[in-house]
């Protein structure tokens, strides 16, 4: 069984939950994908998918 992880806004003081509309850049690496999340407080938080 795989767990899911939900990306995470780790600004301090925010902590949103960064939802598929606030998915801005998806690009494939030999490493995974990796996903940038732009949060409405202003902060950028990429994630690595492998």
């Amino acid at each position: 069984m795989l767990n899911e992880l939900t990306p995470t806004c780790e600004a301090d003081g925010c902590d949103r939950t960064l939802s598929a509309e606030r998915l801005m850049l998806t690009f494939e690496t030999a490493n995974g994908e990796r996903r940038a999340y732009e949060c409405a407080c202003g902060e950028v938080t990429v994630t690595v998918h492998r």
